[in-house]
């Protein structure tokens, strides 16, 4: 019997899970990446000695990784290591406040408490309440498909569904976070997490007060080689199972006969399969590889995720009070997200995120100097003057890192490179060059993201940030998880008729 053949349509974290596990249930796997590599927004470059990761920089869940490779039946040890940070981050307040972010809990409130003068207690059970919401909710929304019947008839699910209070779905994430602490500062380093998949703390639900215990509670962790070696590491143990990669090959459109999707045109060839599985942009797998106008449309009507403005600095020097990562806050967070989600422009006193892996190992900068990755929060393009906008921002990042570590930044500054939401449309095929396709702004917004399938073409398959379970690397693997679930169970079914 012919094995059955997949193609997978770019090769971003869940393209490239994807691809591996359809190998390991028995698929001829081709991965075709319009790109010279594989990682989608998880890539890397060198420049002068300093070595940058390119894209997101915060490892957690590597239960997601460590699964994918028990599924394939291979040592991960011997493809990836990581180890766990103690601090999560450190947080940098306008009034000159200063907190270290433990992933101990304990460690955790005793900081808050020493540093703000927020109640322990309150801290503790905000961690708890965190803990199992995302255990009860979110391991169902994040784990299972929300668009077929069988998963609302678990027991489990029934169960689950019991946990959810009012607030955490009527109300925002800031609204939750109001009435949980009683110090500014802590308000708002809580209503950060709703910036991990591109929403604003005052309009996505108090539900996303369940992201808090990833981090906090589960650990942060750090991959050694950086972020990249994620991608290596999986592109190792596709080719180990066989996927055959083809990279500057993009798909011109995906071929559907009476319903059915059979394969991908690339370079004017026809590609035929019997799966196909896009971690395309959902956007442009619409637009460009169905070309179907109508459900184009109907992605487009819910908001995009914000975007990022990033800064790749290669620094001259060391600085000691800095960590692997740091946030220096804007003094007013409301004001931020209303200019970012409302007017679509940069804020004048944006917060700043600096990641710095030099501060993990040696060999990314250059001895006594650091590889800063900056990023800030920007609003997704919709045609704003980003040159300008550009070298506006560089300015007050600048002014506002010299001020919070009271040292002139600009001299330290040796190497530098840039990414907009113009080049990240460009290099990783992102509608509007927004980070996480679409935001978490409205209540029912888990709901809308598309699925990992569509009922009008059979053999299409969704995987990657712009469906469900959402962006960033751990819902990433878990998309490509729900999809070859979802393939092998209508595979099986089509068996068996």
């Amino acid at each position: 019997m012919q094995r059955r053949k997949a193609v997978v349509i770019g090769s971003g974290v869940a393209g490239l899970s994807g691809a591996i596990r359809l190998a390991v249930m028995g698929y001829e796997v081709d991965v075709f990446e319009r790109n010279a590599y594989a990682g989608g927004k998880l890539s890397f470059f060198e420049k002068d000695g300093f070595l940058f990761d390119a894209g997101p920089s915060l490892f957690t869940q590597p239960q997601n990784i460590e699964e994918l490779f028990a599924f394939a039946g291979e040592p991960i040890e011997d493809y990836f290591q990581y180890r766990k940070v103690d601090l999560s981050c450190n947080y940098f307040f306008e009034n000159g406040k200063k907190v270290k972010a433990w992933t101990d809990s304990e460690r955790l409130a005793d900081e808050l408490h020493t540093q703000l003068g927020e109640d322990k207690t309150a801290v503790l059970n905000y961690l708890h309440k965190s803990e199992t919401l995302y255990n009860n909710i979110g391991s169902i929304f994040l784990n299972h498909s929300l668009h077929k019947r069988s998963t609302w008839f678990q027991k489990s699910i029934l169960k689950a569904l019991q946990t959810v209070r009012p607030p955490h779905l009527m109300g925002t994430l800031h609204g939750f976070n109001q009435s949980a602490f009683t110090k500014p500062e802590t308000i708002q380093l809580f209503d950060r997490f709703a910036t991990y998949n591109g929403s604003n703390p005052y309009q996505t639900p108090g539900m996303m007060s369940l992201i808090p215990h990833l981090e906090l509670n589960e650990g942060t962790f750090y991959p050694e080689g950086g972020m990249i070696n994620i991608s290596n590491a999986l592109v190792k143990l596709a080719e180990k199972k066989g996927v055959r990669f083809h990279f500057n090959s993009p798909v011109q459109r995906i071929i559907q006969v009476e319903g059915e999707a059979k394969g991908v045109v690339v370079n004017d060839e026809n590609i035929f399969a019997d799966v196909v599985l896009s971690n395309a942009d959902i956007y442009f797998t619409y637009h460009q590889l169905l070309g179907d106008p109508v459900q184009t449309k109907q992605v487009l009507k819910q908001e995009r995720s914000c975007s990022g403005m990033i800064f790749y600095w290669g620094m001259n020097r060391e600085f000691p009070e800095l960590h692997l990562h740091n946030i220096f806050f804007s003094k007013n967070y409301a004001a931020e997200f209303q200019t970012l989600f409302q007017q679509k422009q940069l804020y004048n006193d944006p917060t700043v995120y600096v990641n710095i892996t030099s501060k993990m190992e040696e060999g990314l900068a250059p001895k006594g100097k650091e590889n800063w990755f900056l990023l800030i929060n920007a609003p997704s393009n919709i045609g704003q003057n980003w040159e300008q906008m550009r070298v506006q921002l560089r300015q007050q990042v600048i002014d506002k890192l010299s001020r919070l570590l009271q040292t002139d930044i600009a001299s330290a500054i040796e190497v530098e490179e840039y990414l907009d939401p113009i080049r990240i449309e460009e290099r990783t095929g992102s509608y509007m060059g927004s980070l996480y396709g679409t935001s978490s702004n409205s209540k029912m917004a888990a709901f809308l993201r598309h699925p990992n399938f569509t009922r009008k073409i059979e053999g299409l398959y969704f995987c990657g940030g712009s469906v469900h379970p959402g962006g960033g690397i751990p819902l990433c693997f878990k998309s490509a998880k729900i999809a070859t679930e979802l393939i092998h169970q209508d595979q099986t079914k089509h068996v068996h008729h």
